[in-house]
């Protein structure tokens, strides 16, 4: 195997593709908070990256609530001109590559800079408009050069 070749294999276990069975937003949403969650006590600094207002309120509210024993310090940063210090946040604008370990993106658009991020998962409910979006984006990963691995948890 090739130098290329093992740093591709590398980056590639940096990136995942989530595809829940359920139907629902609030599925997705909930599968973000666990990933931060995650994150958080693994010591990263992480982000979800969506794009209106009320889905940031509503994963801001889940953020205080999905586990009675957790805190997960957090905010909500509106646009590119805000800027946070809590190891979560929940962006209403694209991640810099240089401030976050994990993006978490629910957002319908790939940052122009997905490929510079350490960590990146992209998670999809099982809806045929989300699902579309997931495969656009992840026909942009490819062509970036990435190869995200797939958990479809509708084959379970």
């Amino acid at each position: 195997m090739s130098a290329s070749n093992d740093a591709s294999s590398i980056q590639d276990q940096r990136y995942w593709f989530y595809i829940l069975a359920q139907a629902s937003p609030a599925a997705r949403h909930n599968h973000a908070v666990k990933l931060a969650d995650k994150a958080y006590q693994q010591g990263d600094r992480a982000c979800i990256v969506c794009d209106t207002m009320q889905q940031a309120q509503e994963l801001d509210e889940l953020l205080w609530n999905f586990r009675p024993e957790a805190f997960v310090p957090h905010s909500v940063v509106p646009d590119s001109a805000s800027t946070t210090t809590d190891p979560v946040a929940i962006l209403l604008c694209p991640p810099a590559a240089d401030e976050w370990d994990t993006v978490i993106l629910l957002s319908a658009t790939l940052p122009a800079d997905a490929d510079r991020f350490r960590r990146l998962a992209l998670i999809a409910h099982n809806d045929e408009q989300v699902l579309d979006q997931a495969r656009s984006q992840f026909r942009q990963l490819k062509a970036l050069g990435i190869t995200p691995q797939v958990h479809d948890q509708r084959k379970r």
